[in-house]
Parts: C-alpha cells; sequence; structure tokens
C-alpha cells in the first residue's frame, strides 16, 4: 500500500473559493480503481491549512492517479487559487492490520 499524507496552504479567504475545486478533486479521486481512501481536511486551528490523505492499493494505483486529468486541472486551479506550501510525505506499507 501507498500512503500519501501532507499538507496545502492557501489564503483563508479564498476557502469559499477552494472548497469546490477540492471537493472535485476528491470525489474524482475515489472513484479511481486502487484509491482506498482519499481525503481533504480544513486544519480546525490554522484558517487556509488543508491536510491531505491517501491510500492507494499499490504504486500502480498511485502513479496512474498523479497523471489523471482531474490531477491536472487540480494543479491547473493552484495559482489561481494562491495555494503554496505543499509538502507531501510518501509511505510504502509492507503490512496493516486495524485496530
Amino acid at each position: 500500500m501507498i500512503i500519501l499524507a501532507g499538507s496545502i496552504r492557501l489564503p483563508p479567504e479564498r476557502l469559499d473559493e477552494a472548497r469546490p475545486v477540492l471537493a472535485r478533486m476528491v470525489e474524482a479521486s475515489r472513484t479511481e480503481p486502487g484509491c482506498v481512501a482519499y481525503s481533504f481536511a480544513e486544519d480546525l486551528l490554522e484558517p487556509g491549512l488543508i491536510r491531505i490523505f491517501e491510500l492507494f492499493e499499490d504504486r500502480a494505483a498511485q502513479q496512474a492517479h498523479s497523471t489523471s486529468p482531474h490531477m491536472a486541472a487540480f494543479r491547473a486551479a493552484w495559482e489561481a487559487l494562491g495555494i503554496g506550501d505543499r509538502a507531501i510525505t510518501e509511505y510504502e506499507v509492507a503490512t496493516a492490520r486495524e485496530r
């Protein structure tokens, strides 16, 4: 499994404008083959900080996601929305268990 976790920042005054763009990205990503989980969440204490969590069955699924049309559209919107300070860490997980 591949996990990507991190954050992006945007000006807090752009949150209302960004929410539909973020929602489209999440909705499209969740329909991809091999996508187990995909979410964006607004940080409760830092306006404009969006937490990212992605879980894919394997590297092929994650790579297909990274080259998808909705990813390209999302990236194209970054400048207009003022999205910056992107920080994503990728983890390759050998085993997982539910608790």
